[in-house]
């Protein structure tokens, strides 16, 4: 063995790597019938070689078993592609469903919206309006909002819960109920990776006599033609679904941090979302799974003010008031940095956010833990980033960077966003 070869080892030994070959040809989906023009786009040939060299650089670091990137620019798909491996003897395809992990939450937070709409629910409501026994030991007074926008005081769940808990929705939400808030006046932000998402899922039910899955099916998926777009997977996808691996840098401090975040061992969690357990049940915060088109055509609706194809699947202003920003950059407790929501979204930043450079309109999530879903407005794109190596330090961080910084670079901005008048407004007074 050669020095070169030794080092190799090394380090793909210490960040838990996959091995990638110079020739990325036969890992390679492309949707050739999607990828079009770009100059109808607003963009360049170059332009887009530039992102998928960047994408290809992310992929070659060997982070990612798999990963699939999906941006629309002005509506029109410009890439679509995903490269790797679904399993170890599969080779990934386009319509391989891919877990979102907390990408999720964006999913269950417009649910949530979608049940205000429909007059069902009110978000200025506490949680014990419609869930008496949320009302335990001083969170009578927690809302609907605060849950939202991670200010409800039960961002975690208690040390110790036996993992397998998640599996079982009424067990869960009993815990939950019967938990002490952190925050007795529910005004410290802090993330909650699983809390909320059993409260949804019990408030839709109890609402409208739907799970979770079946009025996002009802309401979303099915009216836009989604394939997959749900919470779980039917057993005849299942031994298609992309396998999750935990890789990079397996530090004891990060897997600490992560598991007050996660409520377990980070490797522990990656092997839970690859057993059927995980496959089979509803948990509105984790396990949504789709396609990177799937998510990307999930946030061009958005960007459509609430349409798609002729449907309406979220009236303007419920958009807006999901998308809106809440407040500024304020420190996360959970996350331990600083962050900005919106009534169930991730929001970027200026001169530099989660979604690249000078991102302050774009909103949409991330999931454990390189997985982004996002649409920016100044720029009119949606994108989905997906992948299923699940690491934090690691050789991607730099070409992750790289890639996040190519899209906003090279996806100018082409909407004025200084108006006056909201595009929510814009839409109504056009109707009048």
């Amino acid at each position: 063995m050669n020095t070169c070869q030794y080092r190799e080892n090394l380090h793909r030994r210490l960040f838990r790597t996959v091995p990638v070959p110079k020739d990325l040809t036969g890992l390679t989906d492309i949707d050739t019938a999607a990828e079009g023009n770009p100059a109808a786009a607003d963009l360049s040939q170059d332009a887009v070689a530039h992102i998928l060299e960047a994408c290809e650089d992310l992929y070659r670091s060997g982070a990612y078993p798999m990963l699939s990137l999906c941006l629309r620019r002005r509506g029109q798909i410009v890439i679509n592609r995903t490269f790797g491996q679904a399993r170890e003897d599969t080779i990934a395809s386009l319509k391989t469903p891919i877990c979102l992990f907390s990408a999720s939450k964006a999913v269950s937070a417009v649910l949530m919206h979608l049940l205000a709409q429909q007059g069902e629910v009110n978000l200025l409501h506490p949680v014990s309006h419609y869930i008496p026994a949320f009302a335990a030991k001083g969170k009578g007074c927690i809302t609907l909002l605060q849950l939202l926008t991670h200010r409800s005081g039960i961002a975690k769940i208690p040390a110790g819960t036996d993992v397998d808990l998640l599996y079982d929705h009424d067990g869960a939400l009993a815990m939950i109920c019967d938990a002490a808030p952190t925050d007795a006046n529910a005004s410290v932000q802090g993330y909650h990776a699983l809390t909320s998402g059993f409260i949804f899922n019990e408030l839709i039910k109890i609402t409208t006599g739907l799970d979770a899955q079946q009025f996002l099916y009802r309401y979303i998926s099915k009216p836009m033609g989604m394939r997959y777009f749900r919470f779980g997977l039917n057993k005849r996808d299942q031994p298609h679904v992309a396998i999750n691996s935990a890789t990079g840098l397996n530090s004891s401090l990060i897997n600490r941090a992560l598991a007050s975040v996660l409520g377990a061992h980070p490797d522990t969690a990656v092997a839970m979302t690859n057993d059927h357990r995980f496959y089979n049940s509803i948990i509105p915060s984790a396990n949504l799974f789709a396609t990177a088109e799937e998510v990307s055509r999930f946030y061009q609706m958005l960007l459509n003010q609430g349409q798609w194809q002729g449907k309406t699947i979220l009236e303007p202003l419920t958009v807006h008031q999901a998308v809106r920003p809440l407040g500024g950059f304020q420190f996360d407790r959970s996350l331990m940095l600083p962050m900005r929501y919106s009534a169930g979204f991730m929001l970027g930043g200026s001169p530099v956010g989660i979604y690249g450079l000078d991102t302050q309109y774009a909103y949409g999530h991330l999931g454990y833990a390189n997985i982004f879903g996002w649409a920016d407005p100044q720029r009119d794109i949606a994108v989905s980033l997906m992948n299923t190596g699940k690491l934090v330090l690691g050789p991607h961080i730099k070409p992750l960077m790289a890639l996040m910084n190519a899209i906003s670079s090279e996806c100018y901005p082409v909407v004025d966003m200084t108006g006056d008048t909201p595009r929510f407004l814009q839409q109504r007074r056009a109707k009048l």
